[in-house]
């Protein structure tokens, strides 16, 4: 498809922007750095500080890479649950995947402490919880996927997600009853969500995760637009509805999964994103869609980044709170300019 200028003007400004949100979160933080010496550090050159550097290369990239990844796949998996359900109000954790993560790491956390004679509690930690994190999802991910070979009607499958999240949020809460104030407190700061302390490995592996859900998506975006006028219009298009929808299911559980597993659970950004997308190109073609969330998802979680920094400060806001604290006024304000939802 050939972008007309408008398209081509709009995702110019947006790459501009993104570039300037990255500069802006590596220059930001406990130690404030300023924006010449964060240019030249990112490419390449000497600054007289050594050490800000070493800060800006281990701790403020890999934490603005973090946030890029994270926002665009959590935005193009909102996406592809929207359109894959017909519902505004979809999100990448309507299948119960994030419920499924924090299940993993209740287990880990506050259902260790239950057997801490027999289970040595030295084994919590981010690797810890990042791996039983993505079994969880996972888990849930392969029993949604069995139940969608079973059934055809897709908001039964809907139902059957959100009946998925309950059962694992009820769990949850018994663990918390049994649970010692410390590891309740524990499991409770890993739900705000952080975008810090991710090793190479685990960027790598991240990265990996969310082009394997990118690559499914691109490779989706005709059965993605044919869903849009209901499934009998897809289906005569030629396209397989039971093929198409166990890939855009299986896209947004590795993207919603993997992403919940290394940051935690990080709301607004799937719900929002898609619909800001909309209201801004005005368009549902998801030719046009698909790279235009990658983007906004990953300015806009930069941007939630920086204020949460708490710029001067050594502390750091939750960075799930500020996702919704910001955004959803956003939405709001957008919506009601629009008067209409673009869907």
């Amino acid at each position: 498809m050939k972008l007309n200028k408008t398209y081509v003007i709009r995702f110019g400004l947006l790459w501009v922007v993104l570039f300037f949100c990255i500069v802006l979160s590596i220059s930001l933080g406990s130690v404030s750095i300023s924006f010449l010496d964060t240019l030249k550090v990112i490419f390449g050159l000497e600054i007289h500080n050594e050490s800000l550097t070493y800060i800006i290369w281990n701790y403020r990239i890999p934490k603005a890479l973090t946030a890029i990844m994270a926002g665009s796949g959590l935005a193009l998996s909102g996406l592809l649950m929207q359109t894959l359900f017909r519902n505004p109000l979809a999100g990448p954790f309507v299948l119960g995947i994030s419920s499924g993560a924090s299940l993993g790491v209740a287990l880990l956390i506050m259902g260790l402490s239950l057997f801490s004679g027999i289970i040595s509690i030295s084994i919590i930690n981010d690797i810890s919880l990042a791996i039983v994190a993505s079994i969880g999802s996972f888990l849930v991910l392969f029993l949604v996927i069995g139940v969608a070979t079973k059934i055809k009607d897709t908001m039964a499958l809907l139902i059957i997600g959100l009946m998925i999240g309950s059962i694992t949020a009820a769990v949850v809460s018994v663990l918390s009853y049994f649970s010692n104030a410390e590891k309740l407190q524990q499991y409770v700061f890993w739900t705000y969500g952080s975008l810090g302390d991710l090793s190479g490995v685990q960027l790598a592996i991240l990265g990996i995760a969310i082009c394997i859900g990118i690559g499914i998506s691109i490779f989706s975006i005709k059965s993605l637009n044919g869903y849009l006028l209901g499934e009998n219009y897809a289906q005569s298009l030629g396209i397989n509805l039971k093929k198409s929808r166990f890939l855009i299911i299986i896209a947004t559980g590795i993207l919603a999964g993997s992403i919940t597993a290394f940051t935690g659970p990080i709301a607004f950004i799937g719900l929002a994103v898609p619909h800001l997308t909309r209201q801004i190109f005005n368009t549902t073609d998801h030719k046009v869609l698909v790279p235009a969330v990658l983007l906004y998802g990953s300015i806009i979680l930069l941007i939630c980044d920086v204020i949460a920094q708490l710029p001067g400060q050594a502390s750091v806001l939750p960075i799930n709170a500020i996702t919704s604290i910001i955004g959803a006024p956003v939405v709001i304000w957008l919506l009601l300019r629009k008067r209409k939802m673009v869907f």
